[in-house]
């Protein structure tokens, strides 16, 4: 498995995740166990994607701005998940500002898996596309951890 079929299979969980929160109402039980797992997943993932295949990209002159670009859409999306926490989930607020981060995580996993993907396959061997995905594992559960 390469890097970029580890990160596919991250980025349906998380749509998986997002769609089951969608569902939810209320200050539930079911909503905040489900959030509580997207928000821990989605943070475990975007670190560990940063410190593999972006450092990566990264190095390369013809990846910097890709890289850049999706970095700075983590920190959106993370930004929107703080908000999140703060928020009484009962409110109507709260299914409206998670709307907009799942539609944000959704426009960033398809330019991503699209356009980042392509330039990365590119820029980065196959051997290397492998290597990322198994430091991108190990990173991954360090975050969790």
């Amino acid at each position: 498995m390469d890097i970029y079929q580890r990160l596919m299979q991250d980025h349906k969980l998380q749509k998986d995740l997002a769609a089951k929160i969608m569902k939810t109402s209320g200050n539930s039980e079911t909503r905040q166990s489900l959030f509580q797992e997207f928000k821990a997943e989605v943070e475990n993932h975007e670190a560990a994607e940063e410190q593999s295949l972006y450092a990566t990209l990264i190095e390369k002159p013809a990846g910097q701005e890709k890289a850049q670009h999706s970095i700075a859409e983590h920190k959106e999306a993370s930004d929107l998940i703080e908000e999140l926490d703060k928020m009484d989930m009962s409110g109507g607020g709260w299914i409206q500002k998670f709307e907009q981060l799942k539609d944000e995580l959704e426009h960033h996993i398809d330019e991503e898996e699209g356009e980042v993907f392509e330039l990365a396959r590119f820029l980065i061997d196959i051997v290397t596309a492998s290597q990322l995905a198994d430091k991108f594992e190990r990173r991954k559960e360090g975050e969790a951890a």
